[in-house]
């Protein structure tokens, strides 16, 4: 039996998934998803309350919830959201601080021999270095998100 392939996304937890959209966005390239004119219907009808909704980039959008889209890929033109390779931040009431290793994390592979240029590109957007490793598997650099999640930059 030959399964169809699935549609996913990564979906990460967050206490302003607004900031961290953004620096999702700048890190990898990828865009901001705009669902303004989903929420502009869904107002019309009113089928939303005003108390969901927040300005964000000067448009509408989900007070709680935002996404990145790679931009080479197809999306929604009536929801925004995207269709392929995307992360979701849900605004989550949990402490800020973090007190184990993330189970899930994203491994970042810019151009080759230009990771220390990367490093630095993404510590100005707001990540932090946690560690530099070397061993036999290879060589790359932990590092933090704004709100502490880890990622690695090889």
């Amino acid at each position: 039996m030959t399964s169809t392939p699935l549609h996913w996304k990564l979906v990460v937890d967050a206490h302003d998934p607004h900031a961290q959209a953004d620096f999702w966005a700048a890190a990898l390239g990828y865009e901001v998803e705009d669902h303004s004119v989903l929420i502009g219907k869904l107002l019309g009808l009113g089928s939303i309350p005003p108390e969901i909704l927040t300005d964000h980039h000067g448009r509408r959008a989900w007070r709680d919830a935002a996404a990145v889209r790679h931009p080479d890929d197809p999306y929604d033109a009536e929801s925004g959201a995207g269709l392929g390779r995307r992360l979701l931040f849900n605004r989550v009431p949990e402490p800020e601080r973090k007190t184990a290793k993330n189970r899930l994390h994203i491994d970042l592979h810019g151009p080759a021999g230009r990771r220390d240029t990367e490093v630095e590109r993404l510590g100005a957007l707001g990540a932090r270095v946690r560690d530099h490793v070397r061993g036999p598997g290879g060589e790359w650099v932990v590092m933090t998100d704004p709100e502490g999640n880890e990622f690695c930059v090889h």
